[in-house]
């Protein structure tokens, strides 16, 4: 990994705007940075959606920032994200049940939403640093939580939303979602990206995809 070239890492990106402040006008100048970027893709607000977002992914986020949504209410959510043009989708999960180990309703939770996605790829949010933290035995809880999603059919387990006082991605709990998921289910670290180092490790660790609202300032840290 220590040959990752700027190319390499834009392929990563999804280049994120999900201020609750921002405005359509912001959103738009979003996508055109990541075009002019090379990006694989844009992930804004649900409200925002339609889009035009030519040449990237466009990716947006259900039950945001909290999680703590009734499943049907982001089921729904997704779906009408889906008819809206999102290829994919980033859910937050309820992080209570996997606080206290109920892994069975993560599961449920999450085949609920990747039922409503359609052909729209589902990535699951577990907020990494809050269970390392808060829960008993975080480490546990972070790789049962990861099961859990595979079990439940996403596509992607996810470190963070980038709201959580906890914290974003962080290089063990990266580690601990890579090793618990098998090659079907991928990693997307965000929350807290600031610097090419950062970048690297992560992606060293395992994540196969990167959330940067910075995208400019991680990429500039790469060799051409």
């Amino acid at each position: 990994m220590s040959g990752l070239r700027r190319a390499d890492v834009a392929a990563m990106v999804e280049h994120t705007l999900l201020k609750p402040e921002a405005l359509a006008e912001h959103a738009a100048q979003t996508v055109a940075e990541a075009q002019a970027l090379g990006v694989l893709g844009v992930c804004l607000s649900p409200s925002v959606l339609p889009v035009e977002a030519q040449g990237l992914v466009l990716v947006t986020v259900v039950g945001f920032p909290s999680g703590r949504h009734h499943a049907e209410i982001k089921a729904a959510e997704a779906a009408l994200a889906a008819r809206q043009g999102a290829q994919e989708i980033d859910m937050v999960v309820d992080l209570s049940n996997p606080l206290v180990g109920d892994y069975e309703s993560v599961e449920r939770e999450v085949a609920l939403v990747r039922a409503a996605c359609g052909d729209a790829l589902l990535k699951v949010i577990i907020e990494s640093e809050a269970l390392l933290t808060l829960a008993p035995d975080g480490a546990s809880a972070v790789t049962e939580t990861s099961r859990a999603v595979e079990r439940g059919g996403a596509e992607f387990v996810k470190t963070s939303t980038g709201f959580h006082p906890a914290g974003g991605a962080s290089v063990a709990a990266v580690s601990l979602m890579s090793a618990a998921v098998s090659s079907r289910v991928r990693v997307k670290a965000s929350g807290g990206i600031r610097t090419a180092e950062q970048a690297r490790a992560l992606i060293e660790a395992g994540a196969h995809r990167l959330g940067l609202s910075g995208s400019r300032a991680v990429l500039d840290g790469f060799p051409v």
